[in-house]
């Protein structure tokens, strides 16, 4: 999940992108001919895939030196390290049903799916965390002996290593098809990678002849993935609230702002549903113009966007005359009809 350190950044520009979103263009290249949700989807299931397995691997390994050890410290990282696994499954979920195409009922398709994945990667970090912790307290209750101190730093090492290639291959994955769910997954990978080093701390404590330092270690770790279950729900439930970020908005106005014949852009919304974006927004156009000519318009300004956004999936463009542009122009003033009471709309 989310590094608390730093935010994740999703939205690089994408101008050299197979353009596949709707429309025949007269310099001989289409939109349409691949659902792009096709093939990101079917990358993030690779990337899903591969990281799940590496994490396994990880994990399974520190199993082992935990049942020789009785390390507490390793063993709250190994049960993180369970959980992180577990979390692919909800993301498989998500990217595969991401992949079927919209019905009468769910006409934007199922795009949302990855992000209640989101919410279940959340609550299973959550989990992990209060397991760990519990673990950790029964420890400092009913200490133990940690036994095989050389395999224990071995199985750190090889945690961070797992950990961090995880986090590196989620990350670049996720950005290159915009899943914020991917991305928090691999910043979550990250931080797993420090803490599966900090074991090393609890392993030196006790060499020292401090054996309360494994099960301090152990809480720590624990802290430390309370944190990232915080950073992470901000990020995964500001998208179940259809927020997006402000400078996304800001470069569709530049964008639409500076198509040919445009002289005014309001009322500009957007949302995720899941790594794609939809939009919708006004142009203001010279009310001399033909509704031919303004639907001309209004295709280039689609087109423009499509071409500056490569996690673009929609775009739903309203022509107004330059004299009434915006959505406050389209309200029906008071009135009343069929003996209803005065309203309006």
């Amino acid at each position: 999940m989310a590094d608390s350190s730093e935010e994740p950044q999703l939205h690089d520009k994408g101008r050299h992108h197979t353009h596949d979103h709707g429309h025949a263009h007269r310099h001989g290249h289409t939109h349409g001919a691949v659902d792009p949700s096709i093939t990101t989807s079917a990358r993030g299931i690779w990337a899903i895939k591969w990281s799940f397995v590496g994490l396994m691997i990880t994990a399974l390994l520190q199993v082992v030196v935990v049942w020789i050890s009785g390390s507490v410290a390793l063993l709250a990282d190994t049960i993180h390290n369970f959980a992180d696994a577990t979390t692919a499954i909800p993301l498989w979920v998500a990217f595969t049903l991401a992949r079927r195409k919209p019905s009468a009922r769910f006409t934007y398709g199922y795009g949302r799916v990855e992000d209640l994945a989101g919410v279940a990667i959340v609550l299973i970090i959550a989990f992990s965390a209060v397991i760990a912790g519990y673990e950790a307290i029964q420890r400092f209750l009913h200490p133990q002996p940690v036994a095989h101190l050389w395999a224990v730093v071995a199985a750190s090492i090889v945690g961070f290593l797992g950990n961090e290639a995880v986090a590196v291959f989620r990350m670049r994955v996720g950005k290159e098809i915009e899943s914020a769910a991917l991305v928090a997954d691999g910043y979550h990978a990250r931080v797993d990678a420090w803490t599966s080093l900090a074991v090393l701390v609890g392993v030196l404590g006790v060499w020292l002849g401090f054996p309360l330092a494994d099960p301090i270690v152990g809480l720590l770790i624990s802290v430390a993935i309370a944190r990232i279950v915080w950073q992470s729900s901000k990020l995964v439930f500001a998208r179940l609230l259809d927020g997006v970020e402000p400078h996304i908005i800001d470069e569709i106005r530049h964008t639409a702002g500076h198509t040919p014949g445009v002289e005014n852009v309001t009322d500009v919304r957007a949302r995720w549903l899941g790594h794609r974006l939809h939009a919708e927004l006004n142009v203001a156009v010279a009310s001399s113009f033909s509704v031919a000519e303004g639907h001309a318009i209004a295709k280039e300004v689609r087109h423009q966007l499509l071409h500056q956004f490569r996690y673009l999936s929609s775009v739903v463009v309203h022509v107004d005359p330059t004299e009434e542009a915006g959505e406050y122009f389209h309200r029906v003033t008071q009135h009343t009809h069929d003996g209803l009471p005065t309203h309006s709309h």
